[in-house]
């Protein structure tokens, strides 16, 4: 099945043509696709007793897709297990944000279904994004994801943390979590993944993100 994405804003120069370290990292790729691997295989594991309980919870679809901007803003699809009643996006107006900058964010949302609040706490919402990483557009460590419309909204600073794959953690996931409801802090952190990266610091972020989840620290 062929994807169709809508036109993003053109990619600034600083984008087209410089590259960051990790991205051309053999090791960290490596690294992604055993952790994907191993991801996938959860995935597997819970995937039904996932989807009998979001069903139950209410009609709508079992997974969530979104167009979200990857390396030099190129779009891609990002996965996640359905949290949010199936007309979501619909009632996103309704929702008031309690975030700062260029991200939605309301710590009651009642959008948010009694299954979802469970897999937000536990972050299993994000584990079919292991198959973003498999094939590439995501990495296990990297950048928040931004949607278009934030996209569109960006001034020159906020294009560099598109330097790298965006994560399924990062400095924003293992620091905070959902308690950052600031764009300008998610995009320092950002910024600062970048100027701190080796394969030791995302081994260590990885591990961080690991003990945040388990104490559920940061979680909505």
């Amino acid at each position: 099945m062929t994807s169709h994405f809508p036109v993003i804003p053109t990619i600034p120069h600083c984008l087209a043509n410089g590259v960051h370290a990790s991205t051309t990292s053999r090791t960290k790729r490596s690294i992604d696709i055993l952790g994907a691997l191993v991801g996938l295989g959860i995935v597997l594991l819970m995937v039904v007793p996932v989807a009998i309980a979001i069903r139950r919870d209410g009609p709508g679809p079992i997974f969530y897709s979104q167009i979200r901007c990857g390396l030099k803003g190129k779009p891609f699809r990002i996965w996640k297990f359905r949290t949010m009643v199936a007309d979501a996006e619909h009632l996103k107006a309704t929702v008031q944000n309690q975030a700062q900058g260029l991200i939605f964010k309301n710590e009651a949302d009642p959008r948010i279904t009694r299954v979802g609040k469970f897999l937000r706490r536990t972050s299993l919402d994000e584990f079919p994004q292991f198959w973003n990483v498999l094939i590439g557009e995501m990495s296990l460590v990297g950048t928040r994801p931004p949607t278009l419309d934030e996209v569109a909204h960006y001034q020159p600073r906020h294009w560099r943390r598109l330097q790298v794959k965006p994560g399924i953690t990062g400095e924003w996931q293992a620091r905070g979590r959902s308690s950052i409801q600031d764009f300008e802090a998610i995009v320092a952190l950002d910024l600062h993944y970048q100027s701190r990266w080796s394969i030791a610091y995302d081994l260590s972020l990885i591990m961080t993100t690991i003990f945040s989840v388990l104490q559920r620290k940061g979680a909505c």
